[in-house]
């Protein structure tokens, strides 16, 4: 491990015969066999460069960043300290030449500012790339000002002999000879005020000019909001809700940003909680139970959660309940039973869809929040729009008899268990799968999907949970371990900020949540007195989680603890401890 040194073992040394090394120094000795130092062989070592670097690790130009904070002195309207930079600094904001240029741009002196452009030293395609985009502009000003002859002279004599994005070249023509094509090609489809053309001009143009010529636009602003971004990703316990960040210090969270404490005990329901899911808007949970009912909770501006009805019509245990996209209405799929279809405001059911001699596994609404699919006991999927009609029923993979589901991409994909260990994501329209689905060397117990729709988590029945990124095609990213599973049907769910964190249910009574990321435990939050069945966190406010449990209550984990002293919801709308009367 150490220095080599003259003792070091023998095996180590080389020794040189006195042969080799003659032919060396002869072969070394011959004309033209010296290469010079500064020679094509030899690179500069970075301190030669000699160019002046700042900053705590000296990796920043201190040229770039004294024409950045220039930049960005005159974006912020203080014009005469940029001006007092620059002198005092000797380092220049743009050279004379593009400061002309810039001007005859904001000025609208199109042909000036093409002559200008061939000054400033761009190599040939970016100048001709640059004349193209103002010759453009030209163009359309004076296709603005009725100057048809102008513009069409303008096309055939100086856009057309650039060569350059021939395509656009043709949608240009077109603009002669139809006046509504310039509204659907030019600038009216940006809505561009006309006054403010040449700086949407010159935001194009940075496009193309390189940096180094010109400075982008909101550069500084852009650097710092990339360092806050990385801070803020590499925050094991970010969990907030307000953007803006402070500059003065490094970003760091504590715990005390995560719902860890128990606020609410919600005690409603008769028997064991099986599904919970709150509201797309936050702003209603409903829970589902082995009672065979459905409660509908109402989630307050301050956090606080509250009983709103009681959903009653199922025979059997109810497994899945599912929020249509705009919140009104509530699906409940009873256990190998039937689909009802709610009306959340009115708390009544709307429809009863079924299926003669068949039960239904599941249900999950279509994006579009007219129709919804549905697993069967057949091992089939339906589909049924909302009076009732099922639209189309398919058998080509058989799903499992647990037949969770998820949709996505606008409803062009499905995704299914077709075996205890198998996952396929299906396009519906062709009925085919990708062609590669996700398998586990474990019986799949339940999954969810993100709400990005890139990833699935998948809960299995040796005690793991499984982060799959599923595009572009599905692939293992992350395991998450510590919860107890033996015998009953376990779901997790996604939270946070950002879906930044892993939350599941456990045997032992306990809520797990995991740093998505990382896969690091944060903490498991004990309360409950028997299994934990599902968990649902707020999708608008990550303040906010809900566990339910075997022990027939719905617990609501927050920032903070609140007095559980039992209190009647009905005595002022609010429960710390509420029993709801069911309707």
């Amino acid at each position: 491990m150490g220095a080599a040194d003259d003792n070091g073992p023998q095996s180590k040394r080389i020794k040189v015969s006195s042969f080799v090394l003659e032919n060396f120094v002869r072969s070394s000795s011959l004309p033209g066999s010296i290469i010079p130092l500064r020679g094509p062989m030899a690179r500069p070592l970075p301190t030669q460069g000699k160019e002046d670097l700042i900053g705590y690790k000296g990796v920043i130009k201190r040229a770039e960043f004294i024409r950045i904070i220039t930049k960005t002195l005159y974006s912020l309207g203080y014009e005469k300290s940029g001006k007092v930079l620059e002198e005092e600094s000797g380092v220049h904001l743009h050279s004379s030449a593009v400061i002309l240029f810039r001007k005859q741009v904001l000025d609208r002196n199109w042909d000036e500012s093409i002559t200008t452009l061939q000054k400033i030293g761009l190599d040939g395609h970016v100048r001709n790339s640059a004349s193209f985009l103002i010759l453009e502009y030209k163009f359309f000003d004076l296709l603005q000002k009725d100057r048809v002859t102008d513009a069409l002279r303008t096309l055939r004599s100086e856009i057309a002999p650039l060569n350059i994005n021939k395509k656009r070249l043709h949608q240009l023509s077109s603009c002669i000879i139809s006046s509504s094509q310039r509204g659907l090609i030019g600038w009216a489809t940006l809505d561009i005020d006309y006054g403010k053309l040449q700086l949407k001009l010159l935001d194009e143009l940075q496009k193309v000019i390189p940096p180094t010529v010109m400075i982008p636009e909101k550069r500084l602003e852009t650097l710092v909001e990339q360092a806050l971004s990385v801070q803020r990703e590499a925050c094991f316990f970010h969990n907030s809700l307000e953007n803006a960040m402070s500059l003065y210090t490094d970003h760091l969270c504590g715990k005390d940003q995560l719902p860890l404490k128990t606020l609410q005990i919600l005690q409603a329901h008769e028997d064991e909680i099986w599904f919970l899911q709150f509201s797309h808007d936050g702003k209603c949970l409903a829970s589902s139970s082995h009672d065979g009912s459905v409660i509908i909770w109402e989630v307050h501006e301050d956090g606080e959660v509250s009983f709103k009805c009681t959903l009653k019509g199922h025979q059997k245990p109810v497994v899945m309940i599912a929020w249509s996209p705009d919140d009104r209405y509530l699906l409940s799929c009873g256990m190998e039973e039937v689909v009802r279809c709610w009306d959340v405001d009115l708390a009544e059911c709307l429809r009863v869809f079924e299926k003669h001699g068949l039960g239904m596994l599941s249900c999950v609404w279509y994006p579009d929040g007219k129709k919804f699919f549905s697993g069967v006991t057949d091992r089939s999927i339906s589909l049924w729009d909302l009076d009732g009609n099922e639209v189309e029923n398919w058998k080509g993979h058989r799903t499992t008899k647990n037949s969770e589901m998820a949709v996505a991409k606008g409803g062009k994909q499905i995704i299914i268990m077709c075996k205890e260990t198998m996952i396929l994501i299906l396009d519906w329209e062709t009925k085919t799968a990708e062609p590669r689905p996700i398998e586990e060397d474990h019986t799949i117990t339940s999954f969810s999907l993100s709400q990005d729709e890139n990833f699935l988590l998948v809960n299995l029945s040796n005690e793991e949970i499984h982060l799959w990124s599923i595009a572009p095609t599905p692939t293992l990213v992350k395991k998450y371990q510590g919860h107890t599973r033996s015998r009953f049907v376990i779901r997790s769910c996604f939270g946070g900020f950002e879906q930044s964190f892993v939350a599941s249910g456990s045997e032992d009574s306990q809520v797990y949540i995991w740093h998505k990321q990382t896969g690091r435990l944060v903490q498991p939050l004990a309360g409950h007195s028997g299994a934990v069945n599902c968990v649902s966190w707020n999708p608008a406010n990550p303040y906010i989680l809900a566990s339910g449990s075997d022990d027939h209550t719905i617990r609501i984990w927050g920032l903070g603890r609140v007095n559980l002293k039992r209190k009647d919801y009905l005595s002022n709308g609010y429960a710390n401890h509420c029993n709801g009367t069911a309707k």
